[in-house]
Protein backbone atom coordinates (compact mmCIF):
# COMPACT_ATOMS: atom_id res chain seq x y z
CA UNK A 1 0.00 0.00 0.00
CA UNK A 2 1.44 3.57 -0.57
CA UNK A 3 1.42 5.96 2.08
CA UNK A 4 3.81 8.42 0.70
CA UNK A 5 4.08 9.87 -2.78
CA UNK A 6 7.04 11.89 -4.18
CA UNK A 7 6.06 14.25 -6.81
CA UNK A 8 8.71 16.36 -8.67
CA UNK A 9 7.72 19.65 -9.76
CA UNK A 10 8.62 22.07 -12.55
CA UNK A 11 7.22 24.41 -14.88
CA UNK A 12 6.09 21.67 -17.21
CA UNK A 13 2.50 20.33 -17.73
CA UNK A 14 3.58 16.76 -17.45
CA UNK A 15 4.31 17.55 -13.51
CA UNK A 16 1.43 19.10 -13.56
CA UNK A 17 -0.32 16.06 -14.60
CA UNK A 18 1.78 13.80 -12.76
CA UNK A 19 0.45 15.98 -9.42
CA UNK A 20 -3.09 16.12 -10.85
CA UNK A 21 -2.44 12.23 -10.85
CA UNK A 22 -0.84 11.75 -7.97
CA UNK A 23 -4.26 13.39 -6.03
CA UNK A 24 -6.45 11.45 -7.93
CA UNK A 25 -5.30 7.72 -7.88
CA UNK A 26 -3.53 7.79 -4.34
CA UNK A 27 -6.41 9.43 -2.04
CA UNK A 28 -5.41 8.12 1.14
CA UNK A 29 -1.22 8.84 0.23
CA UNK A 30 0.53 11.91 1.80
CA UNK A 31 2.28 13.60 -1.21
CA UNK A 32 5.23 15.74 -1.54
CA UNK A 33 6.03 18.06 -4.52
CA UNK A 34 9.87 18.29 -4.88
CA UNK A 35 11.51 20.69 -7.03
CA UNK A 36 15.16 20.36 -7.76
CA UNK A 37 17.08 23.78 -8.05
CA UNK A 38 19.64 22.90 -10.82
CA UNK A 39 23.35 24.55 -9.65
CA UNK A 40 24.17 24.38 -13.54
CA UNK A 41 21.47 26.66 -14.31
CA UNK A 42 22.72 29.17 -11.67
CA UNK A 43 25.76 29.18 -14.33
CA UNK A 44 23.88 29.14 -17.37
CA UNK A 45 21.82 32.19 -16.33
CA UNK A 46 25.09 34.26 -15.80
CA UNK A 47 25.96 33.78 -19.75
CA UNK A 48 29.32 33.79 -18.25
CA UNK A 49 31.78 30.51 -18.78
CA UNK A 50 34.41 29.87 -16.30
CA UNK A 51 32.36 30.38 -13.05
CA UNK A 52 32.18 33.55 -12.64
CA UNK A 53 30.49 34.65 -9.53
CA UNK A 54 30.27 37.89 -10.39
CA UNK A 55 26.07 37.57 -9.96
CA UNK A 56 25.82 33.87 -8.52
CA UNK A 57 24.47 34.61 -5.34
CA UNK A 58 21.48 37.01 -6.98
CA UNK A 59 20.49 34.13 -9.53
CA UNK A 60 20.42 31.54 -6.88
CA UNK A 61 18.21 33.78 -5.50
CA UNK A 62 16.00 34.25 -8.11
CA UNK A 63 15.83 30.48 -8.71
CA UNK A 64 14.88 30.01 -5.36
CA UNK A 65 11.80 32.22 -5.42
CA UNK A 66 10.94 30.78 -8.41
CA UNK A 67 11.28 27.34 -6.82
CA UNK A 68 8.77 28.67 -4.28
CA UNK A 69 5.82 30.08 -6.85
CA UNK A 70 6.41 26.66 -7.86
CA UNK A 71 5.64 25.09 -4.52
CA UNK A 72 2.79 27.55 -3.83
CA UNK A 73 1.23 26.35 -7.33
CA UNK A 74 1.66 22.47 -6.56
CA UNK A 75 -0.22 23.40 -3.16
CA UNK A 76 -3.23 25.75 -4.63
CA UNK A 77 -3.04 22.95 -7.67
CA UNK A 78 -3.82 19.56 -4.70
CA UNK A 79 -5.96 21.64 -3.36
CA UNK A 80 -8.15 21.99 -5.99
CA UNK A 81 -8.72 18.26 -5.23
CA UNK A 82 -9.04 18.64 -2.01
CA UNK A 83 -5.67 17.56 -1.07
CA UNK A 84 -3.28 19.21 1.41
CA UNK A 85 0.26 18.36 0.25
CA UNK A 86 4.03 19.19 2.07
CA UNK A 87 6.40 21.22 -0.38
CA UNK A 88 10.07 20.90 -0.54
CA UNK A 89 12.71 22.10 -2.66
CA UNK A 90 16.56 20.53 -3.02
CA UNK A 91 19.43 22.21 -4.66
CA UNK A 92 22.00 19.25 -7.20
CA UNK A 93 21.58 17.32 -10.25
CA UNK A 94 17.58 16.53 -10.91
CA UNK A 95 17.39 13.03 -11.36
CA UNK A 96 20.35 12.34 -8.31
CA UNK A 97 18.37 14.84 -5.94
CA UNK A 98 15.02 12.42 -6.64
CA UNK A 99 16.30 9.20 -6.14
CA UNK A 100 18.17 10.27 -3.09
CA UNK A 101 15.35 12.64 -1.72
CA UNK A 102 13.25 9.05 -1.98
CA UNK A 103 15.95 6.97 -0.34
CA UNK A 104 16.41 9.38 2.45
CA UNK A 105 12.74 10.04 3.62
CA UNK A 106 9.96 7.93 3.91
CA UNK A 107 9.05 8.14 0.22
CA UNK A 108 7.43 4.64 -1.00
CA UNK A 109 6.25 5.84 -4.56
CA UNK A 110 7.70 8.52 -7.27
CA UNK A 111 4.91 9.68 -9.53
CA UNK A 112 6.73 11.92 -12.36
CA UNK A 113 5.98 13.17 -15.39
CA UNK A 114 7.39 11.77 -18.86
CA UNK A 115 8.84 14.93 -19.91
CA UNK A 116 9.85 18.03 -17.78
CA UNK A 117 12.82 20.12 -18.75
CA UNK A 118 13.35 21.01 -22.37
CA UNK A 119 15.78 21.80 -24.46
CA UNK A 120 19.41 21.05 -25.34
CA UNK A 121 20.05 20.08 -21.16
CA UNK A 122 17.16 17.44 -21.63
CA UNK A 123 18.47 15.92 -24.98
CA UNK A 124 22.21 15.90 -23.57
CA UNK A 125 21.28 14.63 -19.84
CA UNK A 126 18.50 12.03 -21.26
CA UNK A 127 15.23 11.37 -19.61
CA UNK A 128 15.18 12.39 -16.06
CA UNK A 129 12.07 10.23 -15.78
CA UNK A 130 13.95 7.19 -17.33
CA UNK A 131 17.17 7.72 -15.02
CA UNK A 132 14.89 8.40 -11.45
CA UNK A 133 12.79 5.43 -13.04
CA UNK A 134 16.16 3.10 -13.01
CA UNK A 135 17.84 4.28 -10.01
CA UNK A 136 14.80 4.51 -8.17
CA UNK A 137 14.73 2.52 -4.53
CA UNK A 138 11.12 2.65 -4.90
CA UNK A 139 8.54 2.07 -7.43
CA UNK A 140 7.89 4.75 -9.70
CA UNK A 141 4.57 5.76 -12.15
CA UNK A 142 5.56 8.03 -15.19
CA UNK A 143 2.74 9.86 -16.11
CA UNK A 144 2.61 10.84 -19.85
Amino acid sequence: MTSHILVPVDESDRATQALEFACTEYPDANITALNVLDPGDFYAATGIEGGSMANYDQIQKHQENQSENLLEQAREQAAEFGREIDTDSVVGSVSRSIVDYADETDIDHIVIGSHGRTGASRILLGSVAETVARRSPVPVTIVR
